[in-house]
């Protein structure tokens, strides 16, 4: 089996691990999220793509559920100390990846050709893909004003209710090299349990890739990102709210019925399966919470098994 994975945050880079592991390395590609990434202190951060990678290549700090395992800050304490910006965490392990990609991409490289680069040095066999080599930032309507991603998530904490997203040069924004393919080619796409606003949203707005998706619709699983009606992790629950929908799985449901043939619930949301195939959608039920690293291969397990 042959799957593609549209992934952002945390979430899809646990189930990216639980889906690699029951399927290999050869048979998943995973398409990130770029509208989280930022220029801090010079550097091009690319954080959904970095979670991935951490991920899927065993240094992610499962603690913190972000950045490197075993960190130290003493380069940005230093910066702070000399007037840089400190609010967003590079810890110092960090820092040497965003050095490279950046000295990269300053070279001319495009940005899939540098994270390919930076996947076969880590050893990861998953074929990794930013959704678009062009520039593509997430901006976020706010009471105060808009505000691009990393301010309203990381500096102001996500505090601020959310009134509308934009996405920034996804009119301009092609799809990186091989997206489109392995699109058509997978025999199933996931969705993955990532907040389908700033993480799914930012993936299918570059032109042609939700047209590609929806091509393939009866081939599509969404995966719910909600469980009985709390994020598992994040601020989608608040954000479903403010921007007018309902704050549980099938409030998530319906934001795919145009991309997705399966939606996958939670057992904890079972009793809601009605409700999500009367949307039109083919309602399955797994376990989709991984927050414990030695259950993300019994969730992927479950959920194949659930939407073959």
């Amino acid at each position: 089996m042959r799957a593609v994975l549209l992934s952002g945050g945390g979430g899809g880079a646990r189930f990216a691990r639980g889906v690699a592991g029951v399927l290999g390395d050869d048979d998943l590609t995973v398409v990130g999220n770029v509208g989280d990434d930022v220029e801090i202190l010079g550097l091009h951060v690319s954080p959904d793509l970095d979670s991935l990678l951490y991920t899927l290549g065993g240094l992610i700090d499962a603690e913190r559920g972000w950045g490197r395992s075993e960190e130290s800050w003493n380069a940005l304490e230093s910066a702070a100390a000399w007037g840089g910006e400190d609010w967003f965490r590079l810890g110092d392990r960090d820092i040497g990846l965003h050095l490279v990609r950046t000295a990269l991409l300053r070279e001319g490289r495009p940005l899939s050709e540098a994270f390919a680069y930076l996947a076969d040095r880590l050893g990861v066999g998953v074929r990794l893909l930013p959704a678009t080599d062009d520039r593509l930032r997430t901006f976020l309507e706010t009471p105060e004003g808009e505000l691009d991603f990393q301010t309203w998530f990381v500096r102001r904490r996500h505090a601020d209710r959310v009134l509308g997203v934009r996405f920034d040069g996804a009119e301009a924004a092609r799809p990186a090299p091989g997206v489109l393919d392995a699109v058509a080619d997978a025999d199933t796409v996931f969705l993955a349990p990532s907040n389908p606003f700033v993480s799914i949203g930012p993936i299918l707005a570059v032109p042609g890739l939700r047209e590609a998706v929806a091509a393939r619709r009866e081939h599509v699983a969404a995966v719910s990102p909600i469980v009985a009606g709390e994020a598992v992790r994040g601020p989608l629950a608040g954000m479903l709210s403010s921007l007018g929908h309902e704050p549980t799985a099938v409030g998530v449901a319906r934001l795919y019925v145009d991309v997705a043939g399966t939606f996958v619930l939670d057992e904890g949301d079972a009793a809601l399966a009605p409700e999500v195939e009367a949307l039109g959608l083919r309602a399955v039920v797994a376990p989709v919470v991984m927050i414990d690293p030695e259950m993300r291969e019994d969730v992927g397990r479950a959920v194949l098994e659930a939407v073959r």
